[in-house]
């Protein structure tokens, strides 16, 4: 679960970070006239999707690391939007208040993927009964 759920983040945020670089449906740094997004954001969205393809692809344990770490960082980046508003986080990453929003649901689904959801244990080999 744990890897096709990291599969469905990467293709996600490849496509956004694509379509942040698209006219007409980013216009005025503007992603679909709602999300503030600039060329670092595009980009931040764009790598967050390859290493989300890749831990889904890796293993379970992978796809869980990469949801606590990935969890956290948004989590982060939720609250410096917070503070920041409308503008930059840190001088780089554009924001806004939908924004925010949608980095807390994202922050939320991601921590409770890698902290909440149990990676399947690894399978035990059969034994084989004893002899009598």
């Amino acid at each position: 679960m744990l890897q096709k759920l990291s599969m469905i983040f990467g293709v996600v945020f490849l496509l956004i970070g694509v379509l942040g670089f698209v006219p007409g449906i980013t216009t005025n740094e503007q992603l679909l006239g709602i999300f503030h997004v600039n060329a670092v954001h595009n980009i931040i969205h764009l790598v967050s999707g390859a290493v989300a393809l890749w831990a889904g692809f890796t293993s379970a344990k992978a796809a869980k690391m990469y949801f606590q770490i990935f969890g956290v960082i948004y989590a982060l980046v939720t609250v410096l939007g917070f503070f920041t508003g409308e503008g930059l986080i840190v001088g780089l990453v554009a924001n806004n208040m939908a924004d925010v929003v949608l980095h807390l649901v994202i922050a939320v689904v991601a921590l409770y993927a890698g902290f909440g959801m149990k990676a399947p244990a690894a399978s035990m080999p059969m034994s084989t009964p004893p002899a009598m």
